[in-house]
């Protein structure tokens, strides 16, 4: 045991401390910690007083005189020391108390210095600095920070430093602009007056006029419209208001999860943006509704009305403006603006690239090589004409199928979209099936081959590779393949072929590809007699057009996934694109002769000339009914190129057997889709008879990819087999390796 500490001789003994007991109900820790918390007096100031000049509270005497510096503290000290930094909770049910009295607060002061010497006589010397230690003054935790502690850095440094930088990227932002703006205007021609983006937007607004017109026929209708739009739009309102109140309601518009430009947690974790989200959403959503319901419009207006509409939707949405822009405004505060230089000057760059129009990058190309990474099937350039090279591939098997095939691409881009890689290239996986193949690769015109017309193309193309592909095996007879508008020519060479009697031919494959354009999709909303003469007269200074011209033409059909999505992250975020082959393809555009063009736009969208039996080549009419070979036709369900309705009903004017195949996905990847992959599935379900609702109702879904089908049908109407062939043995000597020299040349 510890012996107690004995008071001081004369000393009247003290009760002990825990024996001591305030009047009234016990206070909680909460309420007695500011009482035992006094602010620490600063070195130099004066004696009893705290750095604020309140007065400190001084511990009674353990001698004699403990009475009499019990009494001079009453002097010095009038009231109780409290912190007034916080306040003791509040007691429920109690009453207010009375103010105390002097005399009351004299009494409780003599009784709280008694307390502390009575508790000091009874500790042990560890327990006393134990109590010192407790007992000391401490520094306030809230500002203002007390000078004992070392000054934290002061906010307004780093902020003022941020608004210097983010001004000096605003002026780099402006210095980029005009570097912008210059690129823009050098790469025009002379004489360039960008007459077909006024005819565009002249086009436009003659469109929507024609809306509005029969709206404003019908005032009652068009009041109720509007009425619904305002109501939704009050009902969005008064949700968001009720969400900034703190009430947790649910949104009136609810997100579409497919919509990535809103996937950010913001859209609808902040009142603001939700609010943004849902008046956006619901307007599109009416504006698209009022095209719709419009009376009396002719089925082309409407359609271009709607795309239009679509159009200008999407380049409003929230999601393309840095101020409206969560995941923008986060990323440019963030990079203090420095994200919008970065944008510009790509901005800057890829005006450059596209001669004053906009090359929208859409894949890091510097990732990729022709014959490296892309286009690696090996083979060889056997033939060479202006207008095409004819590639043959080396065999993967001992022995081939003998009769070969003859693959047609489009021309408006380029043909390794079928060998893309080793795992997605067309190409290589047929020729391991023992297929003889044989590619066109198409050139990039220039000025020189303006005039070269749809009838050159087929005959120095198409016609000139089958002579070709016979001299190089031997073969009396090839299956054919078409792509796009690749098919739509090939299906021209087949009709031309079958009126002067041509059978070597004997089997055609149409992938994607329409010879109807009764219901073209949303490329018929570019293509008018208008469109057309502005489009002559831009081709007229050059002879040809512009790849870009046509890149941003398909990227503009699916604004939100192939243009806002990139410009957003290019531009704003500036962030460079990942690496990715099917958009490096894609970005690789050609340029198209004049003459090529305006009759293929003319005659096939304007006219529907091919399906009509009215389309002339080389003074031949062409009938497709005449066409009585096996087809096979493939259409891509998601495909807005050539839709699946459109392919369907154009597959009805052939005189031959047709085997129809709808593929799952779009136009590249119903097509691009090799079946180790195991993706998508496709459907099939007879020939191509009634209406394409009624057969895809009725049609077979089939897991995975369409190749294996395809290949069963093809190799079934030709089984023999012949020693594998190697390119340059037969009568046609190797010119080059593939991919060959027109695939590398740039638009």
């Amino acid at each position: 045991m510890t012996a107690q500490r004995r008071s001081p001789a004369g000393a009247k003994r003290r009760p002990p401390l825990h024996a001591v007991e305030p009047k009234g109900a016990a206070q909680s820790p909460a309420q007695a910690a500011p009482r035992v918390a006094p602010q620490a007096a600063p070195v130099g100031a004066p004696k009893g007083r705290t750095e604020a000049g309140e007065r400190t509270p001084t511990l009674a005497p353990k001698s004699k005189g403990a009475a009499k510096g019990a009494g001079a503290a009453k002097k010095k000290v009038a009231s109780p020391v409290v912190d007034t930094r916080t306040k003791p909770a509040p007691q429920k049910n109690s009453k207010k108390p009375a103010p105390p009295k002097a005399a009351d607060r004299r009494e409780a002061l003599d009784a709280a210095a008694t307390l502390l010497a009575n508790a000091a006589d009874e500790l042990s010397a560890d327990q006393r600095r134990l109590l010192v230690d407790r007992l000391a003054p401490h520094a306030p935790e809230p500002e203002p920070a007390p000078r004992t502690r070392p000054p934290a850095p002061a906010p307004a440094a780093p902020n003022a430093h941020d608004f210097e930088i983010f001004a000096e990227n605003l002026a780099r932002l402006v210095d980029q602009g005009r570097k912008a703006l210059a690129a823009a205007i050098g790469g025009m021609e002379p004489g360039d007056t960008r007459s077909e983006l006024a005819s565009n937007v002249a086009d436009a607004v003659k469109t929507l006029g024609v809306v509005a017109e029969r709206w404003m026929a019908k005032p009652e209708q068009a009041v109720a419209a509007q009425a619904t739009l305002v109501s939704g739009l009050t009902d969005i309102w008064s949700q968001t208001l009720r969400r900034f109140s703190g009430e947790d309601t649910p949104p009136i518009v609810p997100p579409d999860p497919n919509d990535k430009r809103f996937s950010a947690p913001e859209w609808n974790d902040n009142p603001f943006f939700d609010w943004l989200r849902q008046s956006y959403a619901l307007t599109t959503r009416w504006a698209g509704e009022t095209v719709e319901r419009t009376e009396g419009l002719d089925p082309q207006v409407k359609a271009k009305a709607g795309f239009y509409t679509r159009l200008v939707a999407s380049a409003l949405s929230p999601s393309n403006f840095v101020a409206t822009n969560p995941e923008l405004l986060r990323a440019t505060l963030d990079a203090r603006g420095e994200n919008l230089v970065r944008g510009m000057k790509m901005l800057t760059e890829d005006l450059s690239a596209g001669h004053g129009m906009l090359k929208l990058r859409q894949s890091d190309e510097s990732k990729f090589e022709l014959g490296v990474d892309m286009a690696t099937t090996p083979g060889k350039v056997v033939y060479r004409t202006p207008v095409m090279e004819l590639i043959q591939y080396a065999p993967s098997t001992e022995t081939v199928y003998e009769r070969p095939l003859l693959i047609v691409p489009p021309w408006i881009n380029k043909f390794y979209v079928l060998d893309l890689n080793r795992e997605k290239s067309f190409v290589r996986w047929a020729t391991a099936q023992g297929l003889t193949v044989f590619v066109i690769s198409w050139v990039n015109p220039d000025e020189s081959q303006a005039e070269k017309g749809f009838d050159a193309y087929m005959k120095e193309g198409v016609l000139a590779a089958l002579d070709a592909v016979q001299q190089a095996t031997g073969a009396k007879h090839v299956a054919a393949a078409g792509y796009c508008v690749g098919g739509t020519m090939l299906a021209a060479t087949l009709a031309y072929l079958a009126e002067k009697g041509d059978d070597r031919i004997d089997s055609v494959t149409f992938l994607a590809t329409q010879v109807d354009f009764t219901d073209a999709g949303d490329m018929q909303v570019f293509i008018d007699e208008a469109r057309l003469a502005a489009l002559d007269e831009a081709m007229s200074r050059t002879g040809y057009l512009e790849g870009v011209k046509m890149a941003t033409t398909f990227n503009l059909l699916r604004p939100n996934e192939l243009f806002w999505t990139y410009f957003v992250n290019n531009y704003m975020k500036g962030v460079e694109p990942a690496a990715f082959d099917l958009l490096t393809w894609n970005s690789d555009c050609t340029r198209i002769p004049r003459a090529n063009h305006l009759f293929y736009l003319r005659y096939c969208y304007i006219e529907n000339a091919l399906s009509q039996g009215r389309m002339v080549i080389d003074g031949v009419t062409l009938n497709l009914r005449k066409v009585k070979i096996p087809i096979y036709e493939l259409a891509a369900k998601e495909d807005h190129i050539a839709p699946a309705r459109s392919v369907f009903t154009g597959a009805k004017y052939f005189g031959g057997e047709v085997r129809y195949v709808l593929a799952g996905a779009g136009h590249i990847a119903g097509v691009v889709n090799p079946p180790a992959k195991n993706k998508y599935q496709y459907w099939t379900g007879g020939p191509p008879v009634g209406v394409y609702e009624d057969w895809a109702k009725t049609a077979h879904e089939n897991k995975g990819s369409w190749w294996g089908d395809w290949l069963a049908w093809i190799t079934a109407q030709a089984p023999q087999r012949v020693p594998a062939r190697i390119p340059g043995d037969g009568k046609l000597k190797p010119l080059c390796d593939a991919p060959g020299e027109y695939v590398r040349v740039r638009a």
